[in-house]
């Protein structure tokens, strides 16, 4: 029983699903202050406010130049748009080059000192500004020295909060499952979690109208500093979702079976956006200033070639805040209040595990007396106006994934919970309104957790560990025909069960 507690220690008690704000948002944001970005602070901020979102993060790229004088100079842009979109909550961070990995997003609660630590911690920590980016144990300590010296920031009251999400994980099969488990361990306040779908989803729409390239840019091969355990399927998303969130039994799983708190998200990962008219201007000094000049009217059409959506226009991040606050979006996020979605498919989750009198939501634990018969109820709200693909979804499935905690891993890379499986599943007939299911879980005597996923039916199949555990999952993306508006799926965060 004892890893389950680790759960209960991550979470700060959701509550009932009224006395939450959900509120969506988007951690993955890129501007004219990275190289391969275009937009303005205020285009993403103004764009994402109008396709609903209540926060964003703008996290440019991790580079020399960046941490030289783009930090600073952003800034003024992200104040900017705090005051000019009120009802937006606007956080500065950045995009870590993780040492010995992959990406990952770093932001701090707004602060005087914002800054002087996002900066400081760029310059001492990024992969590329230190030349860390391969795999040795010297990088992979040095990943922990930044997370170390977050907390630390947090601790001595120098930034309010500070949180890291690990970016497009599986991307390049870098992120290691030890690498992973050492960030959430060492840090379990900072660390908390990664994309469970990548942003670029546009890239997937079949040419012409689309550039007709893999989901996410999900279209690479082992490379030298790839995790050798990995199989050709985990650099492939899974009806957009990254494989090690959308294999059922796989890696998060894994994790999840430790009794530990580890988190998904979605986003826009928005650099160029698909249909936009816009383009970089003709001799930006991106170099010499830190930033491109700003973006102008192109004259050549819509941009049918890039790969991104605006924030907000088809993934989001829902977060269960108990006020409308960056602190409560920090908190909301780590205590693992959190269902995505793609393209709309549903207008809202309240997901809550009940027995022995008590009632908890997405990322608690709810604590019973052995042998307390536990229930899971289910309310969502289906999609009632078209998306902005101008279609009204429409939710076909539910199911439940049912895990076992079975306690920490052994082997610190395995990537595998044989305890874990799709346990129940109920057709969506209804088309409109509210629909609610309920599962029974029985008389609970040994520690678990449960969690979400639903989908608009039209592409799935057995999952990569057989049809005994997945039955009818989410389908391998085809490069050059994955469609994201076709293939419509969401997922929520676990709830644990621990009796005593």
């Amino acid at each position: 029983a004892a890893p389950a507690a680790a759960a209960s220690r991550g979470g700060r008690g959701g509550g009932r699903g009224g006395r939450l704000r959900w509120l969506a948002g988007d951690h993955h944001i890129h501007t004219q202050f990275s190289p391969d970005g275009m937009y303005r602070v205020d285009d993403q901020v103004r764009n994402g406010t109008r396709f609903g979102l209540d926060w964003m993060v703008i996290t440019d790229h991790g580079n020399e130049n960046h941490s030289r004088i783009g930090v600073e100079k952003v800034n003024p842009e992200i104040r900017a748009a705090r005051e000019t979109y009120d009802e937006t909550l606007v956080f500065q961070g950045l995009e870590w080059n993780i040492p010995a990995a992959e990406h990952g997003t770093v932001f701090v609660h707004p602060g005087a000192d914002e800054v002087r630590v996002l900066k400081q911690f760029e310059t001492d920590y990024d992969g590329s500004v230190n030349g860390a980016s391969g795999n040795s144990p010297a990088n992979e300590a040095l990943a922990i020295a930044g997370l170390d010296f977050l907390a630390e920031q947090v601790r001595r009251r120098t930034v309010r909060d500070a949180l890291m999400l690990a970016n497009h994980p599986a991307r390049q099969g870098v992120d290691s499952p030890h690498e992973i488990r050492a960030w959430r361990d060492a840090q379990p306040r900072i660390a908390v979690g990664f994309e469970g779908a990548p942003g670029h989803q546009a890239a997937g729409i079949p040419a012409p109208h689309g550039q007709g390239s893999g989901r996410g840019y999900y279209t690479g091969s082992p490379g030298p500093n790839s995790f050798p355990g990995y199989p050709a399927e985990s650099y492939r998303t899974w009806g957009g979702f990254d494989w090690m969130t959308a294999t059922v039994g796989g890696l998060w799983d894994s994790l999840l079976a430790e009794g530990k708190p580890w988190w998904i998200t979605a986003n826009s990962d928005s650099h160029v956006n698909y249909a936009d008219t816009s383009t970089r201007p003709e001799g930006s000094d991106f170099d010499g200033n830190g930033f491109h000049g700003d973006p102008v009217y192109a004259g050549s059409g819509l941009n049918l070639g890039a790969g991104d959506f605006w924030p907000g226009q088809y993934s989001r991040t829902h977060v269960g805040a108990h006020d409308f606050s960056y602190a409560a979006v920090m908190d909301g996020i780590r205590a693992g209040r959190i269902w995505v979605d793609h393209g709309g498919l549903i207008a809202g989750l309240d997901a809550q595990l009940r027995g022995g009198g008590r009632s908890v939501t997405l990322g608690d634990t709810l604590l019973v007396r052995r042998g307390t018969r536990v229930e899971l109820k289910i309310k969502i709200a289906l999609a009632a106006i078209p998306n902005w693909a101008n279609f009204v979804p429409r939710l076909a499935r539910v199911d439940v994934i049912r895990g076992a905690v079975t306690g920490a891993a052994a082997d610190r890379d395995t990537f595998h919970a044989p305890d874990t499986r799709v346990v129940k599943s109920w057709e969506v007939n209804e088309t409109s309104g509210t629909v609610t299911f309920t599962y029974d879980l029985g008389r609970v005597s040994e520690p678990a957790y449960v969690r979400l996923r639903g989908t608009d039916g039209r592409r799935s199949q057995p999952g990569l560990n057989g049809s005994d555990v997945d039955p009818a999952g989410p389908a391998l993306d085809v490069e050059g025909d994955a469609d994201p508006w076709e293939d419509l799926w969401f997922y929520s965060n676990p709830i644990w069960v621990l009796p005593e």
